[in-house]
């Protein structure tokens, strides 16, 4: 049997090339790139904030087999530039699915390339870190190879870039929808007891689930937002979200905001970016990864009670814990590489974790990080 024409070729910048079946949007971007070893979740990944400017390679193979459906977008459209499967999505068979992976990531402009051999370009990812690429969607099977490395040259890095501008919401607004429950799906928090502003870096629709069914009446803030902006709402508590991008860029704003706000003694939360904001308002330092960790399953150890948690992870910047300031403790570490995964500032109720506890598919064990937000809140108000 004759193998079929390529439609779709992945240039690295230092010319390598892979070919395979394009899907979804026809056409060309260019990105870093990235592997997520999740199982679940894809639809979660594609929309989840925190991959703007990166192309994500799934290590599982099983990718679209459970089609989308409106209710597990993290965020309006998909917001990382493309995805590589090892294998081209079968049609949907899940009684959720509204509609198939190609079709919805055609409709949304981002293209695909499946029939890759991800192993291999996974161990690339390891080796040599997240390589800058070019991904071009031709169903002719034409493809101008110099100008598609020279694209993946030409990309500028995900280092300095600030893309939480990008990505955060145009105005404020309330949040009041709990995290989904069967049979009923996602239902309003109707009795709030604590007044939370969240400042939005890419935040993730479940993040502020997870805070409204830890009890919060949540007001959401762009990145942008002043102390003066976030105090003004008078809140029990400030949250800070996960977003993309190089957080040394992104807090040249948000770090002296962060700052006024510590000075006010309310409970500060932060995830991912924010837990990276909170470290750089402190005093820290952030660095660049090799290949980032992103996944649904990296084991991370609470350095307090010696508990390991499985956890979801994306992030391709990490703090570097050996510039934390005195007064600023370690709590969290990951077990596969050691690196910095969460922060407490002693005697005050201010902490950060470097991983994403409101994962959703994704391991639960970290959920109580809400739930020690509100008993932060609830001890302040006491």
């Amino acid at each position: 049997m004759t193998p079929a024409k390529p439609t779709a070729c992945l240039a690295l910048a230092d010319g390598t090339l892979f070919y395979g079946q394009g899907f979804g949007a026809t056409g060309q971007t260019q990105a870093e790139l990235c592997f997520n070893t999740a199982m679940t979740g894809y639809q979660e990944i594609m929309t989840d904030p925190s991959y703007a400017g990166q192309i994500v390679t799934f290590t599982f193979p099983h990718i679209g087999n459970v089609g989308v459906n409106p209710e597990d977008d993290e965020t309006g459209d998909p917001v990382a530039s493309g995805m590589v499967v090892k294998w081209m999505p079968t049609d949907p068979s899940n009684w959720r699915a509204a509609e198939g992976l190609s079709g919805w990531l055609a409709s949304r402009g981002r293209i695909a390339i499946g029939g890759v051999d991800t192993r291999r370009l996974t161990r690339a990812i390891r080796q040599a870190g997240a390589p800058h690429v070019a991904l071009a969607h031709n169903p002719d099977g034409v493809f101008d190879i110099e100008a598609l490395v020279a694209s993946a040259r030409d990309f500028a890095g995900l280092e300095g870039m600030d893309l939480a501008k990008d990505v955060t919401c145009a105005q404020s607004y309330r949040w009041n929808e709990k995290r989904w429950a069967w049979p009923d799906g996602y239902t309003p928090q109707t009795e709030p007891k604590f007044k939370v502003v969240a400042v939005d870096y890419g935040a993730k629709r479940n993040i502020l689930r997870c805070l409204a069914s830890a009890g919060c009446d949540v007001t959401v803030l762009p990145a942008t937002a002043t102390a003066d902006e976030v105090m003004a709402h008078k809140p029990d508590g400030v949250f800070l979200s996960n977003g993309p991008g190089d957080p040394a860029a992104t807090g040249e704003y948000a770090v002296p905001m962060i700052r006024d706000v510590l000075d006010k003694d309310v409970p500060v939360f932060g995830i991912c970016l924010g837990h990276q904001m909170l470290a750089l308002a402190l005093g820290a330092k952030t660095v660049k990864m090799n290949h980032g960790h992103h996944g649904a399953n990296h084991p991370v150890k609470d350095l307090d009670t010696g508990k390991v948690e499985i956890t979801s992870m994306n992030h391709g910047f990490a703090v570097d814990a050996q510039t934390l300031p005195e007064g600023v403790v370690e709590t969290h570490t990951s077990l596969f590489d050691g690196s910095n995964c969460g922060i407490r500032v002693e005697g005050k109720p201010v902490y950060s974790v470097q991983y994403h506890p409101e994962a959703s598919p994704g391991p639960q064990d970290s959920y109580y990080l809400f739930e020690r937000f509100a008993e932060a809140m609830a001890a302040r108000a006491r």
